[in-house]
């Protein structure tokens, strides 16, 4: 499977630096423009300056586990409260977490496991942003 490119605003949240560097460097290197945050209460906060700002984000790709930090299940919720059409990506090295399992009833359009391999990350992306 390939790398897809595509457009758009995304915003990456998780609480280790370097996930938070690969992830913005391939989906900059894919035509993203791609921001990210340490954990949920930076997040919402990014995402609220950038609906203000005028220039909201088209989709957040959430960890769902931030050690010390809001982690995407709560993050997830008070972000529907912010844009009820929020669109979502849950990512989580815990694949029997029932949020991974049951994602669509926390609100998230996909899920994708963790460690990332990016053509799937790239493809759920882009069926994420087209629907």
């Amino acid at each position: 499977m390939d790398l897809i490119p595509g457009s758009g605003r995304i915003l990456i949240m998780d609480d280790e630096e370097v996930v938070l560097e690969v992830c913005v460097d391939l989906l900059t290197d894919l035509g993203y423009e791609a921001s990210s945050t340490v954990d949920g209460t930076a997040m919402l906060v990014e995402y609220q300056a950038a609906i203000k700002s005028g220039e909201p984000y088209d989709l957040v790709i959430m960890d769902l586990t931030i050690p010390g930090g809001m982690g995407g299940r709560e993050a997830m919720s008070r972000l529907l409260e912010i844009d009820p059409e929020a669109k979502a990506i849950v990512c989580s090295g815990y694949s029997n977490d029932q949020v991974m399992a049951n994602y669509k009833s926390y609100g998230f359009k996909a899920n994708c496991a963790k460690p990332f391999q990016f053509a799937i990350l790239s493809q759920t992306i882009r069926n994420v942003l087209v629907t």
